[in-house]
Parts: structure tokens; sequence; C-alpha cells
């Protein structure tokens, strides 16, 4: 059973997911013209699958629909229902309220989303300049 504070979040996560989902069908009808709005209005309503389905058939593919940041939404909803949802993935520590607000799928605290980001720099800097060069002992680096 979920507290007060639970339902909210999930509430919000499930907004979250209908204005995606919105914005999926705008861009659809946008793509489809409007012979598809009276079709797509049913088919939100009877749940995100058939919108998929529709998508699909269309010629769409789900990751022009912002599948990644659905199924991060999904997967925030399934923290929640496990009493794990605002648990950092790295630290354990708890992410605030603040940045779950920003971004109700966070899986990273600030401090830890600062340090991947930080590591991905080098990372991105090594793969472009190469790795840095061996010395043998006795010589000078320049």
């Amino acid at each position: 059973m979920l507290n007060k504070k639970q339902e909210a979040l999930k509430k919000m996560l499930m907004e979250k997911k209908r204005e995606i989902w919105n914005d999926v069908k705008d861009k659809l009808f946008q793509q489809l013209g409007k012979d598809y709005r009276s079709e797509m209005d049913t088919v939100l309503d009877e749940g995100d699958k058939a919108l998929s389905d529709l998508a699909e058939e269309t010629g769409l593919t789900l990751v022009d629909l912002r599948r990644d940041t659905l199924e991060k939404i999904d997967q925030a909803l399934k923290k929640l229902e496990e009493g794990t949802y605002g648990i950092c993935e790295d630290c354990g520590n708890d992410i605030s309220e603040q940045r779950l607000k920003a971004l109700p799928f966070a899986i990273h605290c600030v401090e830890c989303k600062q340090r991947r980001e930080e590591l991905e720099q080098i990372e991105k800097e090594r793969d472009r300049f190469g790795p840095a060069p061996v010395h043998e002992p006795g010589e000078e680096a320049m």
C-alpha cells in the first residue's frame, strides 16, 4: 500500500507519461494527417500498447516516440511499488525531492550524476586524443 507521498509521486509520474503520449499523438497527427485523429483518440483511451502498435504500423519507430523516457518512467513506477523510488543507484542515499520534481525518473543523486558526467567527459577526451604516451624509465616526458 502506498502512502500519500508515494501516491502523489505516482500521480506525477503518470501525468508525465500521459504528457509524453499526448506529444507522441500530436506528432503522429502532423505526420499522418487528421484522418487518424478519431482513431488515435480511441487508441489512447485503450492504452499505451495500442498507440505504440499504431505508430509502428504507420512506419514510425518507438525511438522517435520517446521510448527511452517512457521506459524510465515505467522503471520509476516499478521502483515506487517496490519501495526503492528516490534512492540513488550508486551511493544508496536519498535523491533530493527538488531533483525528483525536476526529473521524476532520476536514478542518481546530483553528486553521483555529476561524478558520472565528469567520468564520461574524461573518457570522451581520452577517446578523442588517445591514451597518454607511456614513457620508459629514464626518459623525460615532454
